[in-house]
């Protein structure tokens, strides 16, 4: 008679770190992806972005989704450094930092995603090695996603997953500007 897997516990499982980088478009829709995946199967996620301040379509879905999805912003949009605005960014930056420790160390979620944190990295925003503390005290059920451009190589060689988005061709560059419901 054939086990039944259902009573047996999957040992493997535990809180992964997943990371989303590349040069494309997708990675913070393929963080949202699993938000409304895990959404159906119960679960909570809290999605901490940086960089970003205006709100998308995403915002508007997860009120919808309020009990399982929730999406806090620490950005104050795109960054000019030549401009002498560099510290309220990194304020900004800090805080998210700040509040992405308090909640993953909270136990109410079960996925945290720190979009666009490779975008605060490069930046100068945060420092890596306060990224690094960060992940090191993830519990062991929690899955971390972290998306954006310019993955650190100490972050890939942490992560359990990593996948990469390549641009073949965007829309923006022959001269379309960003469509509702595609890229806000």
């Amino acid at each position: 008679m054939p086990r039944d897997n259902s009573e047996t516990p999957n040992k493997t499982e535990r809180g992964l770190i997943i990371v989303f980088t590349g040069d494309g478009k997708g990675k913070t829709t393929a963080a949202l992806g699993t938000a409304l995946r895990a959404a159906g199967q119960g679960m909570k996620t809290l999605i901490i972005q940086f960089i970003k301040s205006e709100f998308g379509g995403e915002h508007r879905a997860c009120n919808f989704l309020s009990h399982y999805v929730k999406i806090i912003q620490f950005g104050k949009g795109f960054v000019f450094p030549e401009k002498g605005e560099i510290e309220e960014h990194q304020a900004m930056a800090q805080q998210g930092l700040k509040k992405a420790e308090e909640e993953i160390s909270s136990g109410r979620y079960d996925i945290v995603v720190l979009d666009e944190i490779f975008v605060a990295l490069s930046l100068g925003l945060l420092e890596l090695n306060d990224l690094l503390s960060l992940i090191s005290k993830k519990p062991p059920g929690l899955h971390l996603i972290l998306t954006g451009r310019n993955a650190p190589k100490e972050i890939i060689d942490l992560a359990d997953t990593v996948s990469e988005v390549k641009e073949i061709k965007h829309a923006y560059k022959r001269g379309v500007s960003a469509q509702k419901g595609i890229e806000y």
